[in-house]
């Protein structure tokens, strides 16, 4: 089984893909974010959870729901992390989890993907994310012959810069810079409430026709990249910058290698 967080559409492309070519089941986690429940799933084949990179680490709030959650069956466990430039040392957090869940960690497969923190870094426009997108699928269907071959992911080598960003840096960057004070609204916005509907966490309201953030963002600018009227804005940061949404796979089979049996798993 195939669980998947994704804010603007990267994990989920990435976990649709996965999905496809193992022909495996997938899983959204933003229902059971959005209630607040801990999942309970079972799957034979390997679990594979795949999770945008938060600050060189998965997202905290992901985390969280893995920790609670129950995972029965298999006892294999595949990360698939998107990123922009890399995902630090997360692996051996990663491990570290999986031991809390009572799985058996399979390795760690960072996938660039085109970048979608609009908050703080340059987006690439829909031009300049296509190359990203047909390198990332690439990479995704090669992770996949690890799996249908029960291998490990290979090892991701780290240093003593990937320590720091996975760990201090994240630290910083989880307590003082994820904030949503900076969020609002233009006159462009319609109070058409969609912003409501795309946030994982429950984090905004409509307030006279117009989206208040209740101070638990988590930063997945699902918000800012998904309101269909662009009308929001994070500061100054964001001012005319491409809002990115990747778009869903759609393929239907494998274009290299062939199909895979999941019972081989």
């Amino acid at each position: 089984m195939i669980l998947f967080f994704s804010g603007t559409g990267n994990s989920r492309r990435a976990a649709q893909l996965l999905a496809d070519i193992l022909q495996d089941q997938i899983e959204d986690a933003f229902p059971y974010l959005r209630r607040g429940q801990a999942p309970q799933l079972y799957s034979d084949a390997p679990w594979i959870f795949v999770s945008p990179t938060y600050a060189w680490r998965l997202p905290p709030v992901f985390e969280t729901l893995l920790r609670e959650g129950r995972f029965y069956g298999s006892k294999r466990a595949y990360f698939v992390m998107t990123c922009g430039d890399s995902a630090g040392n997360a692996a051996s957090y990663l491990e570290s989890l999986c031991d809390h869940m009572g799985l058996v960690f399979r390795g760690l497969l960072p996938v660039k993907m085109p970048e979608n923190y609009v908050a703080m870094f340059p987006v690439p426009g829909e031009a300049q994310a296509k190359p990203i997108l047909r390198r990332a699928d690439k990479a995704l269907r090669q992770a996949a012959e690890y799996i249908v071959r029960q291998q490990p992911f290979p090892v991701v080598e780290t240093g003593w810069k990937d320590k720091l960003l996975s760990g201090p840096v994240n630290t910083f960057f989880h307590g003082v810079l994820v904030k949503d004070k900076a969020f609002f609204s233009t006159e462009s916005c319609t109070g058409c409430g969609a912003c409501v509907q795309l946030c994982p966490v429950n984090n905004i309201m409509l307030r006279e026709g117009k989206p208040v953030w209740q101070g638990r963002c988590v930063h997945c600018m699902a918000c800012i990249c998904g309101c269909p009227q662009k009308a929001i804005e994070y500061g100054k940061k964001s001012v005319g910058k491409p809002r990115y949404q990747c778009p869903p796979w759609k393929g239907s089979a494998p274009a290299e290698g062939g199909s895979h049996d999941q019972e081989a798993l």
